[in-house]
């Protein structure tokens, strides 16, 4: 014998011939042959349009970061110190403003919860990002300094 209470309904229809399920699909008569479902939002992604002038900028920012510590002779009278600082200013804009790009299409930093989640950050995962942040700019700022 079976444990449990019985349903007796159950087995009635089962015996009757039908089995009181419905199919997955909606009924014959409820389908029309002109309905088509439309994503009325397209999918939020980047397109080229929106991370060209991105890329581009992260690109003249970081070369002009990296010509005049790679080839400063130091005679210029501290000018390539001042073009590898803007270097550096319009990289940190640019990878600022990705961020925000990539935000808006909906995608978080790792180890972060999604956005409108309203799960918390976990403490060490912003300490590791601000810790490694910090240590970036220590260091571009020190490579600027020892050109003088």
């Amino acid at each position: 014998m079976e444990a449990g209470p019985h349903d007796t309904d159950q087995q009635q229809r089962a015996a009757d011939g039908a089995s009181g399920l419905s199919p997955d699909g909606p009924d014959d008569q409820d389908v029309l042959a002109e309905q088509v479902e439309v994503e009325l939002r397209p999918a939020r992604r980047l397109r080229i349009w929106q991370l060209a002038p991105i890329v581009a900028l992260a690109a003249v920012g970081s070369l002009m970061f990296g010509f005049p510590l790679a080839f400063g002779t130091g005679g210029t009278g501290g000018a390539g110190a001042v073009v590898a600082m803007l270097g550096l200013l319009i990289s940190c804009c640019a990878a600022g403003w990705g961020v925000m790009a990539a935000r808006r299409v909906g995608h978080t930093w790792p180890g972060l919860p999604p956005r409108g989640s309203g799960e918390r950050p976990d403490w060490r995962v912003i300490a590791l990002y601000a810790g490694m942040g910090a240590l970036l700019v220590a260091l571009a700022v020190w490579r600027v300094a020892r050109l003088r």
